[in-house]
């Protein structure tokens, strides 16, 4: 099957999703059953756990009885939430609160107070300990705290969880006593760490979000209880992570020696490992009003556009080579960054990765726990995570785009569908099988209802204002007047220097009201953009007939213009430009039937290389070095001769400002160096310079075709449609080669095509393919039934697809022009525009 019939069934299968995309808004009768659907399924989460687990730490909604340390099967490093704490109910009980349910909260707080303690001889998580526990207790106290103040409940209250917390926070600290300040991982609620009976001490290394995650409940539990201990101590291990950047990117890893503050792990993202961390740096500035960790996040985030995000994805560098990227799949944590991109402001990048999850989820069900940058199940599992809940949220309150509430809507679906058991909801072993794990975890009732419940309420339907919260990385409440409770700490002071662009929420904490109110049309248009993601990597499963809906304009040109990008024309059937709908309220919208037995899908995308190939003397075409094409520019496989001409470099070799040898480079070959910018942003600068094509050239110094897979280079996220010039790229060993050439003699003529076409190699007429070719035709359908002869007459207007086999070279029959002739060989194929393109393994 050749790549332009892949590309139509991608195509068509975008369709199916384009008629849900065109979203009215829902009205309050609508939302308010969503709500109340929401706070039935809490009633079943938190029921369940409290009349099959409690006083256990979790549910195990599968055996329907709680999860005991000790008792059950050891799960490893997941078991060290488990402190026999009780951890579930302390987790939920701010829940309770946001969602009304006050009865449920009171007694929750007296069965805390009576029943849980703190001092079992167990090891825990220091980094889940404070952000569940911690974080609970204090969350627990705010809320109890207003209502008392209100005078409507909880009179009897005397700040017995705050009592909690702080013994809880002692017990913590002993982790932080280190050579370095960094916290060890673990510690033993009774004993310490460093004890003989504690069975902790000998790390010596943590993540940085465990290291950096600890601001937030430190410094509330500070203020609150006035021992600035806690703050302090909090406080120190983020001055060891930000001294411990990498200086030339600003970029931090993901795993650090606790003692010497050196890195173990130095792959940098903005997932497992690492999240947290710079989440908490802007909180903490909006929570505790210092502009030190604003000016500390500024200063990552600029480096975390520049190196870790390609709209739509959201990469793994090496943090000391940040342009090298380090792995071909994402995880599920980072799903939270795009709500963090709408506290910062950037809404931008926020909607497209958020639009990027959204497609993977509509895939899978759920978000696997790490898929590929083709989208495919990297790592199946689901254990019920609420990042994608939270910035589907954030981006709904930035927005008003009602398009946010269909996106919770299915993940309220979703749950109920396939997570929903009798004892509760049960994670998700592998999104393929949809088989259950007999897991429940806390932060399933602390975050993922919190979010849900939020993004279908109105303002006035709180019990309290929520702007007046900041929501902590386990979605506590704490009240942004900590900031005025007492000062910042002492002494609290970094090197920042200035971000090479400052904009216009550089120094502010936005907001998104005032920023973006209620603009639905904002969020769309950039997530148009997207909408050919949906099945990038997918299986598409053979039947022999698929419906769905086509939104056609008044004109009728929308799809004609659609199929024309895919290289395929429609024949006149009548039908364009009127026709009747089955469905009154849908005018213009017809219902289709493909007519064709639709075969599967390749997994992965096959990149066909080119060849930069010296053809000036010496060499004459023997020295022929493999390179990777790009999603944008001219396609050189559609190019019967290639290009050729004279290679001069760039000045800015980076191609990242003006270039300043525009004379020297027009009619040329440019040689620019990868990085400091997106390919795409070079490419436009040496084009407007004159440049007959560009070639890329990896800036690192052992990278080779050999040993690393070729790549299609990837566009900035905007449009690449001015961009003609043809474009390769050069692995570094290659590259240097052209370089060495160049340095040695005067001129250096290159011919840039495809691998296989290069000069001297002959392809033989009987190994060229045999291709489809598609006519595309609207016309009336009869009521088909199965075994009828498939005439076509009056009834619902249907799209055919005739496949008909034809010779390459062959003119093309009927009317209007079919879909390309593709040759795998070649590459040659009827590609969509780069921003429809499904995304491909990006340049790192």
């Amino acid at each position: 099957m050749g790549p332009s019939f892949q590309a139509l069934l991608l195509y068509l299968a975008a369709l199916s999703w384009v008629g849900h995309h065109l979203i009215q808004a829902m009205t309050t009768e609508e939302k308010a059953k969503t709500r109340d659907q929401i706070l039935e399924m809490f009633d079943h989460a938190y029921g369940s756990y409290m009349k099959y687990a409690y006083p256990a730490d979790e549910l195990m909604p599968l055996s329907c009885r709680g999860r005991v340390r000790g008792l059950e099967p050891n799960r490893g490093d997941i078991d060290d939430i488990l402190g026999m704490f009780s951890l579930t109910l302390i987790d939920s009980m701010d829940t309770l609160v946001l969602l009304n349910r006050l009865d449920e909260f009171e007694e929750a707080v007296k069965k805390v107070i009576v029943d849980v303690r703190l001092d079992h001889d167990v090891v825990v998580s220091v980094f889940e300990t404070n952000i569940r526990v911690l974080g609970g207790l204090l969350g627990a106290h705010v809320m109890a705290t207003m209502l008392q103040q209100r005078q409507e409940r909880m009179q009897w209250y005397k700040d017995e969880l705050l009592a909690m917390a702080t013994d809880l926070g002692h017990r913590l600290l002993p982790a932080f006593n280190t050579t370095s300040g960094l916290p060890y991982p673990r510690v033993n609620l009774r004993y310490g760490v460093l004890n003989p009976l504690s069975r902790t001490g000998t790390e010596s290394n943590t993540c940085t979000a465990c290291a950096g995650t600890m601001i937030l409940e430190f410094a509330a539990l500070s203020r609150l209880s006035g021992e600035p201990v806690f703050e302090r101590h909090a406080r120190r291990a983020l001055d060891v992570l930000w001294e411990k950047r990498q200086r030339g990117s600003d970029l931090v890893g993901t795993v650090i020696n606790i003692h010497n503050g050196d890195w173990v792990r130095r792959d940098s993202g903005v997932g497992a490992g690492i999240d947290s961390y710079y989440e908490y740096l802007m909180k903490a500035y909006i929570l505790l009003g210092d502009s030190v960790y604003l000016e500390r996040f500024n200063t990552h985030y600029t480096a975390i556009m520049k190196y870790i995000s390609q709209p739509p994805l959201l990469l793994s560098v090496h943090m000391h080579n940040p342009t090298v990227s380090v792995r071909g799949w994402m995880d599920s944590l980072l799903a939270f960054f795009p709500g963090l991109q709408v506290l910062r402001g950037d809404l931008k990048p926020a909607i497209e990765t958020h639009e990027m999850l959204y497609q993977v989820t509509k895939q899978h069900k759920f978000l696997p726990e790490a898929f590929t940058t083709e989208f495919r199940v990297h790592w199946g599992q689901h254990p019920l995570r609420p990042e994608f809940a939270e910035s589907t949220y954030f981006l709904y309150k930035a927005t008003g785009d009602p398009y946010y509430l269909q996106v919770g809507r299915s993940i309220v679906d979703s749950l109920n569908q396939h997570a929903r058991v009798p004892c509760g909801f049960a994670a998700v072993q592998d999104v393929r099988t949809g088989r259950h794990e007999d897991r429940m975890d806390s932060f399933f009732l602390a975050e993922m209802f919190k979010y849900l419940y939020l993004l279908f309420s109105e303002k006035e339907q709180l019990l309290f204002d929520i702007d007046d919260y900041i929501f902590s990385t386990e979605a506590h409440l704490l009240p942004v007047t900590l900031s005025t409770m007492h000062p910042a700490c002492q002494g609290n002071a970094s090197a920042v220097h200035p971000t090479a662009e400052e904009d216009l929420f550089t120094h502010s904490c936005p907001s998104t009201q005032t920023l973006f109110p209620n603009n639905p049309a904002f969020a769309k248009t950039i997530r148009d953009r997207y909408k050919y993601l949906l099945g990038a990597g997918g299986v598409y499963h053979a039947t022999p007939v698929r419906e769905f809906e086509l939104p056609l304009h008044d004109t009728g040109m929308e799809p004609v213009e659609y199929l024309k990008s895919m290289g395929i024309s429609l024949s006149s059937g009548g039908a364009l430009s009127g026709g009747q709908t089955d469905s009154p309220s849908q005018k213009g919208v017809y219902r289709l039937k493909l007519i064709a037995e639709l075969t599967h899908t390749p997994e992965e995308e096959v990149i066909e290389p080119l060849a930069v190939q010296i053809i000036s003397p010496p060499f004459l075409g023997r020295v022929v070095l493999s390179a990777g094409p790009a999603k944008f520019g001219m396609d050189l496989a559609k190019n019967e001769h290639g290009v050729k001409a004279s290679v001069v470099k760039s000045a800015p070799y980076t191609a990242c400002s003006a270039i300043t040898n525009a004379e020297e480079l027009r009619g040329r070959i440019a040689l620019a160096v990868r990085g400091e910018c997106m390919f795409a942003s070079k490419a436009r600068r040496l084009q407007e310079a004159g440049v007959a094509g560009v070639i890329f050239i990896d800036q690192g110094t052992d990278s080779s075709s050999e040993e690393t897979p070729l790549f299609q280079m990837v566009g900035d996220g905007g449009s690449t449609s001015e961009i003609s010039v043809p474009l390769v790229f050069l692995f570094s060993k290659e590259g240097q080669v052209l370089l060495d050439a160049l340095e040695e003699h005067s001129s250096v003529e290159v011919l840039l095509l495809p691998r296989n076409k290069q000069l001297g190699q002959d392809i033989k007429k009987k190994d060229r393919p045999l291709v489809m070719n598609v006519n595309v035709r609207l016309a009336d359908e009869w009521d088909l039934q199965a075994g009828s002869s498939g005439q076509l007459g009056g009834g619902i207007a249907t799209v055919e697809l005739v496949l008909e086999p034809k010779e390459q070279g062959e003119e093309s029959q009927g009317l209007g022009s079919s879909s390309t002739a593709s040759d795998p060989s070649t590459g040659a194929q009827a590609e969509p525009s780069d921003s429809q393109q499904p995304c491909a393994q990006p340049a790192p």
